[in-house]
């Protein structure tokens, strides 16, 4: 059986290669009846499901794990457009901020009717950074260590690692470093290590932390040492890995006058702002954050579900020529959109014939502005209402979509039992030739 350090390796990479790019969120995490309703939302799709055999090709399993996440990716996108509650679709409220280059804003509160949180003013002194270890630079086709079993020693995020290598006769510090780089990466534990190369063509190895901000009496996020280590010593100083070059730093930063800091570039004000900062003020300058206006949020709202829908047809149009059944969800997405098709061309919101849309932002304001606005949105919000149980469905079963051969149909007047296999097909993709 796989230990945790292989099945994070795994996952890792199929999210690195195949996923669409992005970071978590907070909705990808599930109250108890949440995960009770997916489960029984698999119980039901295993009783109903026929057997059937799959295509086993690479190309299928890319496929399958990216339009999972895809579909998770719209489904964070729509989620995000409402209230806490995850009622009433595209009234969230969205943020301004007066520089995105330097701050990045989302609102993550609530509002009561007539209620804003008042709006902040920051400055930045200083970005939070990680530490980099940069090694001594070495000929690359020389190996100054004698043939033996090395090793040393990582304490990264509270965790003591030990990390074990061979040096045979041939290898050189450009072998050495490149399969050092390889382990300590792969290994997950919060260093990105590669190798490095100068003007003169000597080699190097460099360690990153993943994480910012300064740690513990030491300030260091990690710390590499070979002095109590089981095998043979003297690898660390040998390439100098040990060697802090970058020490890490906290973010230092003012929120309306009043000093502060923080381990990490992302922040939370007020649990109302969460804040990403990406960049230093000049003096006397300051950065503005505050809610918009109801019209700027729900025209933002509609574009950023207009773009998520876009991304969502455009990861499935990919497969077209290798997938022939992509066509089917293209075709099942550009009929859950063509229902609303007239309703929101008035709005300004217009479908090609690719099945992608287009939003005339001028239009849809000089809507949001009318007195009968809100009845005049109901079909976005139901619009988007459909294509997030769509996403769902996507999301919980992307082998529908893939090329696979029946074998036998459920009874339909029997009494059938769930068949756990179905959906762990998806769960092997990931899987196979790793365990």
């Amino acid at each position: 059986m796989a230990d945790i350090t292989t099945l994070n390796t795994v996952y890792n990479h199929f999210m690195t290669a195949y996923a669409p790019q992005g970071t978590n969120s907070k909705y990808d995490t599930h109250k108890k009846d949440e995960l009770r309703g997916v489960y029984n939302s698999i119980v039901k799709l295993n009783k109903e499901s026929p057997l059937f055999l799959i295509d086993n090709s690479n190309e299928t399993k890319e496929f399958a794990i990216s339009l999972k996440e895809s579909a998770r990716s719209l489904k964070n996108t729509i989620s995000s457009l409402s209230v806490e509650n995850g009622d009433d679709l595209l009234s969230k409220k969205t943020v301004s901020s007066s520089n995105e280059d330097l701050v990045s804003a989302s609102f993550i509160g609530n509002t009561k009717r007539g209620e804003s949180p008042p709006g902040i003013e920051l400055t930045i002194g200083q970005l939070a950074s990680g530490q980099t270890n940069q090694g001594r630079s070495l000929p690359p086709d020389e190996m100054g260590l004698p043939p033996d079993t090395y090793s040393f020693d990582i304490r990264s995020r509270d965790i003591d690692y030990e990390f074990q290598f061979n040096i045979n006769e041939g290898d050189t510090n450009r072998t050495i470093e490149e399969k050092l780089a390889k382990l300590i990466t792969r290994s997950n534990i919060g260093i990105h290590a590669e190798t490095a190369e100068d003007a003169r063509g000597n080699v190097s190895l460099r360690l990153k932390s993943d994480d910012t901000g300064v740690k513990g009496d030491s300030g260091l996020q990690f710390i590499v040492s070979d002095d109590k280590t089981s095998k043979t010593r003297g690898a660390v100083d040998y390439f100098g890995i040990n060697n802090v070059s970058e020490m890490p730093t906290n973010a230092l930063y003012t929120i309306d006058g009043e000093e502060a800091s923080s381990p990490s570039n992302n922040i939370t004000i007020n649990k109302a702002y969460d804040l990403t900062l990406k960049g230093t003020t000049e003096e006397g300058e300051k950065v503005s954050i505050g809610l918009k206006t109801d019209v700027e949020s729900l025209t933002d709202n509609i574009s950023n579900l207009i773009m998520g829908y876009n991304a969502f047809i455009q990861n499935a149009a990919k497969y077209l020529d290798s997938q022939p059944q992509s066509k089917a969800l293209v075709r099942e997405m550009s009929g859950l959109s063509s229902g609303f098709g007239n309703e929101l061309e008035s709005l300004g919101v217009n479908f090609d014939e690719n099945g992608q849309i287009s939003l005339d932002k001028n239009l849809i304001q000089q809507t949001a502005e009318e007195d009968d606005s809100l009845t005049k949105f109901d079909n976005v919000k139901k619009f988007a209402n459909n294509i997030l149980n769509k996403a769902n469905q996507v999301a919980l079963d992307p082998l529908q979509y893939t090329n696979k051969k029946i074998v036998a149909y459920k009874n339909p007047h029997g009494h059938n039992y769930a068949a756990p296999y179905v959906t762990s097909n998806y769960s092997g993709m990931m899987f196979s030739s790793y365990c």
